[in-house]
């Protein structure tokens, strides 16, 4: 007699699975070259101004460094957010994780999910939707506008293959 445990779930099988998060094109290496660099620059330019008597103009030009180092902190902190999204054929899951570690969640129907999205005639996709039930909620917001309309493809596919449901294959 059989439990049904061992037998592998079709509803179980991932469709798609997506992990979306902010694309930087600096990395900690990049980051270090150019802040040793504009330090470089700073101190150089500062030295010159202090010989010429302007010894107050050196300070700041060590205060813009440390503006600039605090720029690229935060921008490295929102980088650690991410959206991650699950179409299998029973639902469509969507996860998103703030920089500061909070979590959302949400649950669709692939059955009854709709895509939506904002089209600028100037820059392309700019916006995606997913609509059940009155909720509207904005997805793939960290990707540009080719990169959103590739995406939009693969989700389309994905939900019709959800809504076509699972195939019975004897041969596996």
């Amino acid at each position: 007699m059989s439990t049904g445990n061992e037998i592998e779930r079709e509803e179980d099988v991932q469709i798609l699975s997506a992990r979306l998060t902010p694309h930087r094109s600096l990395n900690r290496t990049g980051f270090l070259a150019v802040m040793l660099f504009l330090s470089v620059v700073s101190f150089v330019t500062g030295i010159a101004f202090l010989m010429m008597g302007a010894w107050p103009v050196f300070g700041f030009f060590g205060l813009d460094v440390l503006v600039i180092w605090w720029a690229f902190k935060v921008n490295f902190r929102a980088a650690r957010a991410s959206e991650e999204i699950v179409v299998t054929p029973t639902e469509l899951r969507v996860r998103r994780v703030s920089y500061r570690g909070q979590v959302a969640e949400w649950t669709f129907n692939p059955l009854w999910v709709r895509l939506d999205q904002e089209v600028d005639e100037d820059f392309g996709l700019e916006h995606l939707y997913l609509i059940s039930r009155g909720r509207r909620i904005q997805i793939a917001g960290f990707l540009g506008p080719e990169e959103k309309a590739s995406f939009y493809k693969a989700l389309v596919e994905a939900l019709n293959a959800a809504r076509r449901g699972p195939t019975y294959n004897p041969v596996n």
